[in-house]
């Protein structure tokens, strides 16, 4: 129990924290939301897809989970789709840009994510000490990057300070609420997996078609690019390193 909870702190402060580092370089967002884009690309890739994978053997075949990762992706474009339709009203209660709605979506799925990170945690303490810090020590890793990417999503489409710190101390919360849940639950690793596997499809959404196109947007520069794939090397590396 003091485990999870000295855990639980430590995920909440390295997600916050990173959010505010990325609020204090909102003057080169372009290159942070670069960065953003190659980190969030990569999760799904490094990270999401092969977890799901391995918990998901042997109850659901790769094809199965990949067909997952392209529902979750499909799903996300509709979804964006209808916020660019309504977002005025859906952002109309933050007194926000009309686009407002597209960063609400964006970090909603962010801390739906954050929140099944606290659960991967919860899940893997209950199978073993050992399993539940190799875990702990994969989710810390990108928490940091979780708060970047949250701050950049709300800041990128309403410019609101406000709304973006409300969505950080959200996104922050979300593992703390995780790991407490799975003090009541506990949730099969097949059906784990497939959540997984779809969140993995919203990233490549996002990272894609949201964060990628608007980082170049006013700044077609070399070192943006350069920034993105930064964002994917930094998390491949410590992915790898804390799986090997």
């Amino acid at each position: 129990m003091i485990t999870l909870a000295v855990i639980a702190c430590a995920a909440f402060l390295a997600t916050f924290a990173g959010g505010m580092f990325a609020l204090r370089l909102s003057d080169k967002l372009h290159l942070v939301l670069g960065f953003s884009a190659g980190a969030v690309v990569a999760v799904a890739f490094f990270d999401l897809l092969p977890e799901a994978i391995t918990l998901g053997e042997p109850h659901h075949s790769p094809a199965t989970l990949l067909t997952w990762t392209a529902v979750g992706f499909l799903l996300y474009l509709v979804l964006d789709r209808a916020v660019l339709l309504y977002g005025k009203s859906l952002g109309n209660h933050h007194h926000a840009a009309p686009s407002s709605g597209r960063g609400t979506l964006g970090a909603g799925s962010l801390s739906a994510h954050s929140f099944l990170d606290g659960l991967a945690i919860g899940i893997a303490f209950q199978d073993s000490f050992s399993v539940g810090a190799i875990v702990t020590a994969a989710v810390l890793t990108h928490d940091f990057s979780d708060g970047i990417n949250t701050m950049n999503i709300v800041m990128k489409n309403s410019g609101d300070r406000k709304l973006g710190i409300r969505w950080l101390v959200i996104d922050a919360s979300a593992p703390v609420l995780g790991i407490i849940a799975t003090l009541f639950i506990s949730l099969p690793p097949q059906d784990f997996s497939l959540a997984l596997a779809m969140f993995a499809g919203f990233f490549l959404y996002l990272g894609a078609s949201d964060l990628i196109p608007e980082s170049h947007h006013s700044h077609p520069q070399f070192l943006t690019t350069a920034m993105t794939l930064l964002g994917a090397l930094v998390l491949y590396t410590a992915i790898r390193v804390i799986g090997d």
